[in-house]
């Protein structure tokens, strides 16, 4: 880590989990803790819950959950560092400047070098677009209508015929062979040396939500391909948890979110006013895209190219922008391909009146579904009908049900009372809806045999570890017959380790403060989820006295194991064979 862990700890506790959190998520109070809906899936119940006193936050719904650093780095995709530097800038803290060599540096923070390196290419692509050799590039740009400022507010750029270019002046600026090799920008040969990726192309920085360079589009110059070529992942770029031009939409006063296709449709509605059009980045629209919509508005107005691929693809985007709890409007384009070309030839007010009439998304689809059967003929008509039903079964909130099926007998005249027996058949009251759901939850609960396995000899561990933070008076109990070498699960050792240690300096247990050791979002997750499991207590006292020292005996009697597999000592089998014979007669009481 790039700070102390007393400097983490004083960041972390000088910034209540529940302020920053409501700054993203409205929060109720519900008896000792707060909830809301999860900002990490849709739900419509609120199931994420912020504890005070724990300094923590998880969502029973999904098994999100970490303390402030782990929901920056989650929401914001935030590195730790820059979450402790966001934090401590909020509360007003100082944080000490730390003298580090280049080599300390890229141990530190990978993603830091990475950020650079994007950054220090943007700049160079954008100064070779202004220069002599990007005259053909910004010709390119300036016949496509793209203004002088507009390129300076996306950063536009150039990257030129050399296959080397950008390889050669990243390495004049410091950074290495291995650390080019993991950034996307370039390939490595041992025979070639370095080769760019991008040549030949006008350049697309892609920026995160908070105008980081996070990854390039590109398009080439000429006829060659692929046409758009795009960076692939990296430890900063994922393009399911990003959309190009969100870093300017999120601010936008506009009160809905246009979802375009491509870069240059972005750029064209941002430079014609529309500063609320994003798109995606080159990839398929996915639930990632859906749930990141989400945390900035409540519509969405999709804006595809008007031709047979664009028509499908927004019918592929509807359900899940509909499953992301997003209000869904299609804008009709025609008689123009896409934005960029609507713009030039209509101009920004035609636009502007075509999303105030944008057709609500379900009538968009049973409109596509009526072009494809001949309604002059009974037979096709009739599979049109109970095509139409199944869409409108799955609606389900029975008043908009029952409006659109009025809405849809009407245009297509079809018999309110008979259409509306056909939806019931084929599913009212969401019955599609709810078994999608269970689909969805069957799927979430696969887990490879192996695994599953493995998990169900750790669960021992993880009980007794939710039993000792529920109740720190077990430290004293079980002293002298669990300590932390009883749990062998690397994870759950390390917290045993913190946890007693805890303890036995401050005769509490402080969770938000464990979970300050560790980075990795599986490790925070897992470990959230120890640490807001409440204990089903029986009615009985002999019950959770009788249950408890079951998991105590458990855990004992695999630590035991462990040792025996770990040692040829005769004698050493001998103590171990006793002591776990002895696990018979335990009994502990609470």
């Amino acid at each position: 880590m790039m700070y102390g862990e007393d400097i983490i700890e004083e960041v972390r506790s000088r910034n209540d989990i529940v302020d920053v959190i409501s700054g993203y998520v409205p929060l109720k109070k519900k008896g000792s803790s707060y909830f809301g809906l999860c900002p990490f899936h849709n739900e419509k119940s609120p199931s994420f819950s912020v504890s005070r006193e724990k300094q923590m936050y998880y969502c029973f719904g999904c098994g999100a959950g970490g303390n402030v650093y782990t929901f920056l780095m989650e929401y914001e995709n935030f590195s730790f560092p820059e979450a402790v530097r966001f934090l401590a800038e909020r509360a007003g803290m100082q944080l000490p400047q730390e003298e580090l060599n280049d080599e300390d540096r890229r141990k530190m923070d990978e993603k830091a070098r990475l950020r650079e390196m994007n950054k220090q290419a943007a700049n160079y692509f954008y100064c070779l677009l202004q220069s002599k050799r990007g005259e053909k590039a910004m010709a390119y740009f300036k016949n496509r209508g793209i203004t002088e400022d507009t390129i300076r507010r996306f950063g536009l750029g150039y990257s030129d015929i050399y296959h080397d270019d950008l390889y050669r002046f990243l390495k004049s600026k410091g950074f290495s062979d291995e650390e080019l090799k993991d950034s996307a920008l370039v390939t490595l040969n041992e025979q070639k040396g370095g080769s760019d990726k991008f040549w030949n192309r006008v350049m697309f920085p892609i920026m995160d939500v908070n105008n980081r360079v996070i990854g390039f589009g590109g398009r080439v110059m000429g006829d060659g391909t692929p046409k758009y070529l795009n960076s692939r992942e990296t430890k900063l770029f994922d393009k399911s948890r990003n959309l190009y031009g969100l870093n300017f939409a999120r601010s936008s006063r506009r009160r809905e979110i246009i979802l375009c296709e491509g870069y240059m449709d972005v750029i064209s509605m941002h430079q014609a006013g529309f500063t609320n059009a994003v798109a995606a980045l080159g990839t398929a629209f996915t639930s990632g895209h859906g749930m990141l919509l989400r945390r900035y508005t409540e519509n969405v107005i999709l804006s595809f190219d008007n031709d047979e691929a664009g028509q499908r693809a927004i019918l592929r985007a509807i359900p899940i922008l509909k499953d992301a709890g997003l209000n869904v409007r299609v804008l009709n384009l025609s008689p123009y391909k896409d934005p960029d070309e609507f713009v030039k030839n209509m101009g920004a007010a035609a636009l502007e009146e075509r999303i105030k009439k944008a057709q609500n998304c379900v009538m968009f689809e049973i409109e596509t579904l009526s072009g494809q059967y001949d309604q002059n003929d009974p037979g096709e008509k009739t599979k049109f009908q109970h095509e139409a039903a199944k869409v409108l079964a799955g609606i389900v909130d029975p008043l908009e049900r029952k409006n659109f099926i009025e809405a849809v007998s009407r245009e297509y005249f079809i018999s309110p009372k008979e259409f509306q027996d056909l939806v019931d058949d084929y599913g009212s009251n969401g019955y599609i809806t709810q078994q999608k759901r269970q689909r969805m939850k069957r799927e979430e609960r696969r887990v490879a045999p192996e695994e599953d396995k493995q998990e169900k000899k750790r669960q021992p561990q993880k009980l007794l570890l939710t039993w000792f933070v529920n109740e720190p008076v077990l430290f004293e109990k079980l002293n002298g017959i669990i300590s932390p070498e009883d749990f062998h699960d690397p994870i759950y050792h390390g917290v045993a380790l913190m946890l007693f240690e805890q303890y036995e300096k401050e005769k509490k247990v402080i969770p938000a403060r464990i979970l300050n050791q560790y980075t990795d979002p599986k490790d925070q997750k897992k470990i959230a989820e120890l640490f807001n499991t409440t204990l089903k207590m029986a009615p009985s006292p002999e019950d959770n006295d009788k249950a408890l020292t079951d998991i105590v005996r458990r855990v004992k009697e695999e630590s035991i194991e462990q040792q025996m597999n770990a040692t040829n000592d005769i004698l050493k089998w001998q103590e171990l064979i006793q002591e776990k014979s002895s696990l018979l007669k335990l009994h502990i009481s609470i």
